[in-house]
């Protein structure tokens, strides 16, 4: 067990948009230390976003990211001799967290095309309320949804 409570390291707001959740997504996005790589196919994919949705770029890229944060998950927890999954709440970070993550499965998933188009159609689909991304969360709620019984289990 920790002797206190780890520092959350604060991340540097990304230099074009000036928005942490980008400089998240540049980092999920970005293999063997490649940023700028990285950054480039994250500016295309939100270019590309912006274009079908003919909002600007941020705009189009918060609203598919609130399309995909999970309000509720499950946790397992072990009472007598069975395992029920609790709903519990999902705080912020962890949702936004879920959400970059789910979203770059989705988009790594596609094969067969650059990697920024496959990020720009996960948000497009997304930004839509549509995609592998958006239902994985609707997986997720109703799997806490089904577990609501369980819900005075919580520690």
């Amino acid at each position: 067990m920790r002797r206190r409570q780890a520092v959350k390291k604060v991340k540097v707001p990304d230099p074009i948009y000036n928005d942490v959740t980008v400089t998240k997504l540049i980092n999920a996005v970005m293999l063997d230390g490649k940023k700028t790589k990285a950054e480039k196919i994250v500016y295309t994919a939100l270019d590309n976003l912006s274009e079908k949705t003919n909002q600007h770029p941020m705009e189009a890229f918060k609203k598919a990211m609130n399309n995909v944060r999970p309000l509720l998950e499950v946790r397992p927890r072990r009472v007598g001799g069975a395992t029920y999954q609790i709903p519990f709440e999902v705080e912020e970070r962890r949702s936004v967290q879920l959400a970059i993550r789910w979203i770059m499965k989705a988009s790594r998933s596609k094969k067969g095309r650059p990697m920024a188009e496959r990020l720009a159609l996960e948000l497009i689909d997304a930004y839509n309320g549509t995609g592998a991304a958006v239902k994985k969360r609707e997986d997720v709620h109703k799997m806490a949804d089904a577990g609501k019984a369980y819900a005075h289990f919580r520690w």
